[in-house]
């Protein structure tokens, strides 16, 4: 075998467009033909090459495209496939053969010399495009289908074609519309290897785009600077990095695609953040136009980055999906008790305490997941929260799974105030006198382990303290587990402390509470807590043990 230097021209003919046909090259100002022997795929690859028309899709021997006239210039052409030129190949010898004109090689090349989808959220999804001699222009969709799509998806590293979208979905090209109708049966590796017709004066225009979204076409989004994992600054993660999502029309159907997307539910809210919650890295989209029913942003008509907006100025987008939605408790003693505030349209507000009842406190602990209410009471009672007051009117049945899923008025809609805003107790409160025995004291003093009695005091220098009053009216304690009138229960029902050891005021966590009538709260400690509908009294028991204080009993 010889290996020569310098590329000598090449051609194919009468294969009926350029980029296929019967090998030809010209050596020493004469054109000849190349024999057949040992002719392979490698070799197609490396005239197709040559002449840059794509990829080789065949190497057809025995004359396909007719017998050649004149030299035989090549014969066992032996290419590695690397080489960019036929004449760098190894062969016998420039018109050393032993072959016929009927043994003439020939090659059918994809003429397509790229494939791309454009205007997609990725590589993989979008128009698609295709190079044609140097010359990208938009594929035709007349005969597009899913087994072409398919092909494509394959060859870009994209999976498989999930959908292909029609009309000017990825937006009009720009360029020659190439009328190329591709016929793949779907197990192809590349779509140059599939048979091509080629649709002449077929009518085709750039509202007519083929177009794919691939499997692999759907890039991930999140939502940044939000409370939630649904709400926030839209951004996309492409190659490896996260970018930022500019727009300089978005609305509520590019955000309900985004929430979808994210199975965060529906849409409430699409905003363009202020300039202090704006993003500083890398522009993954500018411009995005959705119908709104896409199941994924890679299915509206996007631009990349380096793309111009249409009009207007781009900018940061946002999303306040309806899965944003949050309740907890603020300043209790833990999770499980404190002041309702509710995450609704990207900031926290408050509850209004009108109507307010064990009804709608149990529908916020299962949805917290605090076991049950245990009671239910406005005036602040831990502290007034400030911004909005978001709920009013809540009417709840006990059976909601969300606070929001109530009867109520408008969201934002209400008359209160911060005084009224309401609480889910669970702290320590202080016991009244009223109806106190000394077998209550007793009682009291035998489960705090301070002796087996004692006296009630009920002027000790020890003054008023802050904080709620849980019990009046109370007859006997019998260990407080077994006390009988109208109770409520709580998982903390037993414990009680005294405030200064066995010498002290009374207190317990729990809520042993009923409704007074309004003599009972003319009667109760002589005060009557305003706006109060449980237990309500404010003078605190004062219980009084003359015994030292046992170790581990406080």
């Amino acid at each position: 075998m010889l290996v020569f230097e310098g590329a000598v021209e090449v051609r194919l003919v009468d294969g009926g467009r350029r980029c296929a046909g019967r090998v030809e090259v010209k050596h020493n100002g004469e054109w000849g033909t190349v024999c057949d022997d040992y002719w392979s795929m490698n070799d197609a690859a490396v005239v197709c090459k040559q002449l840059g028309c794509g990829s080789a899709v065949g190497a057809p021997q025995d004359g396909h495209f007719g017998a050649g006239s004149g030299p035989i210039w090549m014969d066992d052409v032996g290419c590695k496939g690397s080489e960019s030129a036929l004449s760098d190949c190894e062969h016998r010898g420039w018109g050393e053969h032993n072959c016929e004109h009927s043994d003439d090689a020939g090659v059918t090349c994809s003429e397509y010399t790229g494939f791309r989808l454009v205007n997609g959220s990725t590589a993989c999804a979008g128009r698609v495009e295709v190079q044609v001699s140097g010359t990208w222009g938009t594929l035709c969709a007349s005969r597009w289908d899913l087994s072409d799509a398919h092909v494509l998806c394959r060859q870009l590293n994209c999976g498989f074609a999930e959908s292909i979208p029609g009309g000017e979905h990825f937006g009009r090209g720009t360029g020659p519309v190439w009328r190329d109708s591709f016929h793949c049966d779907g197990t192809e590796a590349h779509l140059g290897q599939c048979p091509v017709i080629t649709l002449g004066a077929s009518p085709c225009s750039h509202g007519n785009n083929a177009a794919v979204v691939c499997s692999a076409g759907f890039a991930s989004l999140r939502l940044a600077g939000g409370g939630s994992r649904c709400d926030g600054r839209v951004e996309i993660f492409q190659n490896g990095t996260w970018g930022r999502v500019l727009d300089d029309q978005w609305d509520m159907r590019e955000a309900s695609v985004v929430c979808r997307q994210l199975q965060c539910g529906e849409a409430e809210k699409a905003y363009n953040p202020p300039k202090p919650e704006r993003g500083s890295g890398p522009v993954g989209l500018r411009g995005v136009r959705c119908a709104g029913h896409e199941a994924n942003l890679a299915l509206c008509n996007t631009s990349l980055p380096e793309s111009a907006p249409a009009a207007g100025v781009a900018e940061d987008v946002g999303v306040i999906c309806w899965g944003s939605r949050r309740v907890r408790l603020v300043n209790g003693s833990g999770r499980c008790a404190g002041r309702v505030e509710i995450y609704y349209q990207g900031i926290w507000g408050t509850v209004c305490d009108d109507g307010w009842d064990l009804s709608d406190a149990a529908v916020v602990c299962h949805q917290l997941g605090c076991g049950g209410a245990v009671e239910a009471a406005g005036s602040a009672r831990f502290g007034e929260g400030s911004g909005q007051i978001w709920l009013d009117g809540m009417n709840c049945s006990g059976a909601e799974a969300a606070l929001w899923d109530c009867p109520a008025r408008p969201w934002g809609k209400h008359e209160c105030g911060h005084k009224e805003d309401v609480f889910y107790n669970g702290t320590w409160g202080s016991i009244c006198s009223n109806s106190m025995t000394p077998k209550t004291v007793s009682l009291v003093c035998k489960e705090l382990g301070c002796g087996d009695g004692g006296s009630l005091e009920t002027q000790l220098p020890y003054g008023r303290v802050s904080g709620p009053t849980w019990l009046d009216y109370v007859q006997w304690l019998c260990l407080l587990s077994q006390c009988h009138g109208r109770s409520l229960h709580s998982p903390d029902r037993e414990k009680i402390r005294a405030v200064g050891g066995c010498w002290g005021r009374l207190f317990a966590p729990l809520v042993l509470a009923w409704p007074l009538t309004s003599q009972e709260q003319e009667r109760s400690c002589g005060v009557q807590e305003p706006g109060a509908k449980w237990g309500a009294a404010s003078v605190e028991l004062d219980v009084f043990w003359p015994l030292p204080i046992p170790p581990g009993a406080i």
